[in-house]
């Protein structure tokens, strides 16, 4: 297994609870097949750039441990997500 690191922004207008249970759904992806991290919540932040006429986003990270095909479903999830604005996930293995 390796290690990763993902790091999404939800949408800010979302309520507490949606936004918790968001981050849940995404652990509960990465459970299936791997491990997932505690989240890392940063909470709401400006963005660099207007996304969707938003300027605010609310930050999460959250480490992962899984086997190289999980990131890619992980991938396609998030982007089909209408509550993620933007993710990105890292492999953070030394090579």
């Amino acid at each position: 297994m390796r290690s990763y690191e993902l790091l999404f922004v939800l949408d800010p207008g979302l309520s507490e609870e949606q936004k918790s249970v968001m981050v849940e759904t995404v652990k509960g992806i990465i459970n299936a097949d791997g491990e997932a991290g505690e989240a890392d919540v940063w909470g709401d932040r400006k963005l660099a750039y207007p996304i969707n006429k938003k300027k605010d986003g609310y930050y999460v990270l959250l480490p992962f441990k899984a086997n190289v095909e999980l990131p890619k479903e992980l991938d396609r999830r998030l982007r089909i997500s209408d509550n993620v604005m933007r993710h990105i996930i890292v492999c953070t293995d030394e090579e």
